[in-house]
């Protein structure tokens, strides 16, 4: 067996072919970058494209790697392209593979990828686990263009922002020779372009519905986090209907329940307070003792901190009926024209035990 074995074992090349890259074929992963956000440093998911037959590519920043955003990402990237790359290159991404290849099995693809594939007309070839050269050129990008464009971390004002930043810095990046073919990178990528598929004429839409569980306080859960949504819990489930940067909870009877930023959004999210006053106006009592009475601002709360409970309905009503053309801001801001318009005292204060606090002036006895 050892005879066999010395004459029969051929030492394994581990070398790796120089693949060829044909035009309008491009690679897509994910990278991180670190960025600036008022004023704290915070990670963000970037989507990268890029050409290995030009060496041009293109990036959007996005909040998740989930796939909405996964696939607007892609639509963002074939808009930047002025086309869609006859195939596509990627690793075993969650968004778009559902079982990995194996050695007696090729990868299989999510339903909602393959779907977005046969919109815009694209071959997907996925590459093998753990397999990071089988793509090395949006490898090499994700960190050409942290460490070449952005020495410091950008400061992001907005995904929309940074998106027009990377844009601008990865086509002036094409102002400079290939490494290889010793020719500008934007000439050859005027060339690639002919290669590429038409956009469609009508745009595919991005969004996936999932069923959500409610608990007795009206929330429930997405991304992670409890989302308060009124009248909620009046239905056994619901569901959210997920965009990128944003969702609707629809009741099983297709009423929109609430429409709002997704958390990752780092979005101010309005709170439902006409939904919550008219819950007061059922349960006054329940006002001091209300999560929400510590985010009342200022003024309307010592409106309502009333002790007589009828007098605070009156109140709860009269500041539904305000919040109909004003928001809970200006409601506070400018309380005494519309408050104290229709009662001259709205805080019912007596004035006289103000006036007996008061100093006493010289000569004068208590």
């Amino acid at each position: 067996m050892s005879d066999w074995e010395n004459s029969h074992n051929e030492e394994i090349d581990k070398g790796h072919d120089r693949l060829e890259h044909p035009p309008s074929e491009a690679q897509v992963d994910f990278g991180v970058m670190e960025v600036v956000k008022d004023g704290e440093f915070m990670d963000t998911h970037v989507l990268v494209m890029s050409y290995p037959h030009s060496n041009a590519a293109f990036a959007v920043p996005l909040p998740s790697e989930n796939q909405e955003c996964f696939l607007h990402g892609l639509k963002l990237l074939f808009s930047q392209s002025g086309g869609i790359p006859r195939r596509i290159r990627i690793d075993n991404l969650t968004p778009a593979v559902k079982k990995v290849r194996s050695i007696t099995e090729e990868a299989k693809l999510t339903d909602a990828f393959i779907q977005f594939q046969n919109h815009y007309g694209f071959e997907v070839q996925v590459c093998n686990p753990r397999s990071g050269h089988e793509k090395g050129s949006v490898e090499n990008k994700v960190g050409y263009f942290r460490y070449n464009f952005f020495t410091t971390s950008p400061v992001m004002n907005s995904i929309e922002e940074l998106t027009e930043t990377l844009r601008v810095q990865l086509q002036n990046d094409r102002q400079r020779l290939h490494y290889e073919k010793e020719v500008m990178i934007e000439d050859l990528w005027n060339k690639e372009i002919s290669y590429l598929l038409e956009l469609p004429s009508e745009d595919y839409p991005v969004f996936k519905e999932v069923e959500a569980k409610v608990n007795k306080f009206n929330e429930a859960k997405i991304d992670s986090t409890l989302i308060h949504i009124p009248k909620a819990s009046n239905y056994p489930f619901i569901y959210f209907v997920l965009y990128w940067d944003k969702f609707k909870a629809v009741s099983p009877d297709g009423e929109i329940l609430l429409e709002d930023f997704r958390p990752y959004m780092n979005k101010k999210r309005a709170i439902p307070w006409v939904s919550i006053f008219k819950d007061w106006i059922r349960k006054p009592r329940v006002v001091p003792y209300s999560r929400y009475q510590k985010y009342l601002p200022g003024r309307v709360n010592d409106y309502l901190m009333v002790d007589d409970l009828m007098v605070r309905k009156e109140r709860l009503l009269e500041l539904v009926n305000l919040l109909v053309t004003h928001d809970m801001k200006r409601i506070n801001e400018e309380f005494y024209d519309l408050i104290s318009g229709k009662n001259e005292n709205p805080f019912g204060l007596d004035w006289s035990e103000y006036d007996s606090l008061a100093p006493l002036e010289r000569g004068e006895s208590s």
